[in-house]
């Protein structure tokens, strides 16, 4: 599911030293950016961190160097892009934290068998498909957006409380309704969007 490249090891992070050799990276997201791998992340930290690595292995920089080097920097930078969106979004974070636990995540045949979960699915998806014919939508999809929100944050410390007790059946469940609310937030936000078009 993750990129597979070959492993090589990072420098450590300094943001004033720029690479004037081969590049370097590693296959542990939370190594690319010598941060500790773990659930809670600082992300104005890693966005920092990310920042500085783009700039120090972006393709340009390479753009007088050998055919080989050059893939590497594409290869790099792709890799940085893909650790920065993982670590920086719970969902897929969480997921990359059970795959380095060498969890199997199916995300498409895991479901919960939790039935009022599945009612609250339900529930929730009628709210949203009732929004725009109420008489001040933004409010009503405002309130909506608050009430997932919560939601989804408590998942995430389910997911935490899972993982730290190493009681992976419980994280796994907790992602597979993370997806869930992840994909509705997405649903608000286009929604959103919607009605400012319109």
């Amino acid at each position: 599911m993750w990129g597979k490249f070959s492993r090589l090891v990072l420098r450590p992070f300094n943001a004033k030293t720029q690479s004037d050799g081969p590049l370097n990276f590693s296959s542990n997201f939370f190594e690319i950016f010598s941060i500790p791998s773990g659930w809670h992340v600082d992300l104005a930290d890693l966005d920092v961190r990310y920042r500085a690595l783009q700039q120090e292995f972006h393709p340009d920089r390479y753009a007088t160097k050998s055919d080989v080097e050059k893939r590497l920097a594409v290869q790099t930078a792709s890799l940085i892009n893909q650790a920065f969106e993982t670590l920086k979004t719970p969902l897929k974070r969480a997921q990359y934290l059970l795959e380095l636990n060498d969890i199997d995540i199916d995300k498409d045949t895991h479901i919960t068998t939790d039935s009022q979960f599945l009612m609250q699915q339900i529930e929730l998806r009628e709210t949203l498909a009732g929004v725009v014919g109420k008489t001040d939508p933004w409010a009503e999809l405002e309130k909506l957006r608050t009430h997932v929100e919560a939601i989804y944050q408590n998942l995430q410390s389910e997911f935490f409380e899972g993982l730290s007790a190493k009681i992976f059946d419980s994280a796994l469940t907790a992602v597979a309704k993370m997806q869930f609310f992840s994909k509705l937030l997405n649903e608000i936000e286009q929604l959103e969007a919607d009605l400012e078009g319109s």
